[in-house]
C-alpha cells in the first residue's frame, strides 16, 4: 500500500483532530503517502484532496471540531453521487479510506466497502449510540461540558428556588441527558427513548417543592417528544395552576466545541493509529472502537444495520435517585 486518504463526516466531535493527526503520522511513519478528504463525502465527489505531512496536523491535538472539516451530502447517498466518488479515488491513486463519524458516516463507509473499496472507520460523534464503541470519540468531552453547565445552572437555582430546564443535544437518543442528569444529580430526566408527558415532569417538580429541596433541575434530550419548547410551553400555559414556571437553558452545538479532554484526545489518537495498523494487515470492511478498554474492530455490516440500545436501567437509577 502506498496512498490512502482520511475524511470526517457527519458531525463534529472533539477529540476528531486527534484521530486526524494520528491517522496521518502513523501512516507517513508506515511509509505511506497520506491524503486528507476536505468536507466529507462531499470533497470526494468535489475532488478536494489536500497532501499531508506531518506538519499538516502540527498544533490540532487540543482543538475542538474537524481541520477536514464535514458537510452533509445528500448527493452521496446516491448510486451516481458513489460513483463520483470511487472515480476520485481512483484518479488519486487512493488504494484505502479510513472514514472518522458516527452512524451515517459508517453506513457510507460500508456503501464504498460493498462497491469493492477497503474502508475502516473510526467511531466519532458525541451522540454515543454507534454500535461497536462505547464510548466513542467526543462524548467525554460532551458530557463534561454538559455537566460543568447543569452544575452551574443549579447553583443559581438554588439561590432563587427555581426550577430550571437544561436541554442537552441528543436527537435520536438521550445517552448525554441521561448520564448528564444522574451526575448532575438531576431531579427527572427526559428522552427520546421513553415517552413523557408535561404534567408528569410537572407532577415531580411540585413534589420536590413539596419536600422542601431548594430547586429542582430538569434534564431534557432535544430530540424528545416532551423537549424544552414542548415543555415551556405547557408550563407557561398551566401556570396559574401549577403556581410556577422553570426557566430553559439549551445548551446546544456549545457541547461540541471547546478542547477535547485528554480522555477523547487518547481515544481519538489510539483509534486512528489503530486504523493504519489493521489497514496495514490487509484487514478492512470494519469499524473501530474501544469496547472494553480496547480498540477493537467490528464488521461495517453490523455496524449499518445494529442499532446501539441505550441502558434504560440507568434512567430508573436516575429515579430512584431522586428522593
Amino acid at each position: 500500500m502506498k496512498h490512502i486518504a482520511v475524511l470526517t463526516s457527519g458531525g463534529d466531535a472533539p477529540g476528531m483532530n486527534a484521530a486526524i493527526r494520528a491517522v496521518v503520522r502513523t501512516g507517513l511513519d508506515r511509509g505511506w503517502a497520506v491524503h486528507g478528504v476536505r468536507y466529507g463525502y462531499a470533497g470526494l465527489i468535489n475532488d478536494n484532496l489536500v497532501a499531508m505531512g506531518a506538519r499538516s496536523v502540527g498544533g490540532i491535538i487540543h482543538q475542538g471540531g474537524t481541520m477536514l472539516g464535514s458537510a452533509r451530502c445528500p448527493e452521496f447517498m446516491t448510486e451516481d453521487g458513489r460513483n463520483s466518488a470511487l472515480r476520485t479515488l481512483q484518479q488519486h491513486e487512493i488504494e484505502a479510506l479510513i472514514v472518522i463519524g458516527g452512524n451515517g458516516s459508517q453506513t457510507g463507509a460500508y456503501d464504498l466497502h460493498r462497491m469493492g473499496f477497503p474502508v475502516v472507520g473510526v467511531a466519532s460523534t458525541i451522540d454515543n449510540d454507534v454500535y461497536g464503541a462505547e464510548p466513542s470519540i467526543g462524548v467525554d468531552t460532551a458530557l463534561n461540558i454538559a455537566l460543568e453547565a447543569i452544575d452551574r445552572i443549579k447553583t443559581t437555582a438554588s439561590s432563587h428556588q427555581r426550577a430550571f430546564i437544561v436541554e442537552v443535544m441528543g436527537r435520536d437518543r438521550g445517552y448525554l441527558a441521561l448520564m448528564a442528569g444522574i451526575a448532575g444529580g438531576a431531579e427527572f430526566v427526559v428522552i427520546p427513548e421513553v415517552d413523557t408527558s408535561p404534567e408528569e415532569v410537572a407532577i415531580r417538580v411540585r413534589a420536590d417543592y413539596r419536600k422542601g429541596k431548594a430547586h429542582a433541575i430538569v434534564v431534557v434530550a432535544e430530540g424528545a417528544y416532551c423537549n424544552a419548547q414542548r415543555l415551556q410551553g405547557y408550563f407557561k400555559e398551566q401556570h396559574e395552576r401549577l403556581g410556577f414556571e422553570p426557566r430553559v437553558t439549551i445548551l446546544g452545538h456549545v457541547q461540541r466545541g471547546g478542547a477535547p479532554t485528554a480522555f477523547d484526545r487518547l481515544l481519538g489518537t489510539r483509534s486512528g493509529a489503530a486504523a493504519t495498523e489493521y489497514l496495514a494487515r490487509g484487514e478492512q470492511g470494519i469499524m473501530l472502537g474501544q469496547v472494553g478498554g480496547k480498540i477493537a474492530a467490528t464488521p461495517l455490516a453490523e455496524v449499518a444495520a445494529t442499532k446501539k440500545p441505550l441502558d434504560l436501567g440507568l434512567l430508573e437509577l436516575a429515579r430512584s435517585l431522586n428522593k
